[in-house]
């Protein structure tokens, strides 16, 4: 089985160090692209472009509403679907200001990272002094960049909640307990519009499920994957 995992927003590959060594005992790991895509749309077009014929998808946060693009344009290629810490709904009209103000701020060239508050919003509340994590996911947004930050904050994000029903894959909903920028709620309506879903709560953990909660991710996903995934019969 091969995996694909999606970032979200300022994140790369390294999101998934601490979980991708674990799936990988399950197949190999491909780490899907959004930096070069501005619509999910594109991130999705460029993902499916360089993903395996057929595979697993993760998703995380922004990498939800991509994975999902996915599943719906190539729904014959996706053998099972994750979304982590995601949702359906489009921006609201206060996320849109505070995205086209940042934007507006913003010197691409003079770039270093998510501001503190912007990264203790998606940490759980105990990591206010976590220093390592703040710095880690600090750094992580860094890598990605200026442009990038513009060219994503620069797009509002549609909801695609009336197209959740089109997903006939298997799915998993993994959400957090102190998940300040994704409620449950907003897990629990992906779950209700993807028929046969499921949906599991990750505990003592803030937005950043892949690297708070690590070792409580993998235990969610492994098992869950290793029933849905079957090899083909030889």
């Amino acid at each position: 089985m091969h995996t694909v995992l999606i970032p979200g927003f300022m994140a790369d590959a390294s999101l998934w160090d601490d979980v991708a060594p674990v799936l990988s005992a399950l197949g190999p790991i491909i780490h899907g692209d959004v930096s070069r895509a501005a619509t999910i749309a594109e991130m999705a077009r460029h993902v499916l472009a360089e993903a395996p014929e057929q595979f697993a998808m993760i998703g995380f946060s922004m990498g939800g509403y991509v994975a999902r693009e996915i599943a719906r344009a190539a729904p014959e290629r996706i053998q099972a679907l994750v979304l982590v810490a995601t949702s359906a709904r489009a921006d609201t009209p206060e996320q849109k200001r505070r995205k086209a103000a940042a934007v507006r701020m913003m010197d691409p060239t003079r770039f270093k990272g998510l501001s503190r508050p912007g990264v203790l919003s998606s940490l759980h509340p105990d990591r206010a002094h976590d220093e390592a994590m703040i710095e880690r996911v600090r750094a992580m947004s860094e890598r990605v960049g200026g442009e990038v930050f513009r060219r994503h904050a620069s797009r509002d994000r549609q909801s695609d909640q009336h197209q959740l029903a089109a997903i006939r894959c298997p799915t998993l909903t993994v959400a957090a307990d102190r998940d300040a920028l994704r409620s449950l709620e907003e897990s629990q309506e992906l779950h209700d519009g993807i028929s046969g879903s499921k949906l599991i709560l990750i505990e003592r953990s803030g937005h950043m499920i892949p690297l708070e909660q690590p070792e409580a991710l993998a235990a969610a996903l492994i098992p869950w994957l290793r029933v849905t995934v079957r090899p083909p019969a030889t």
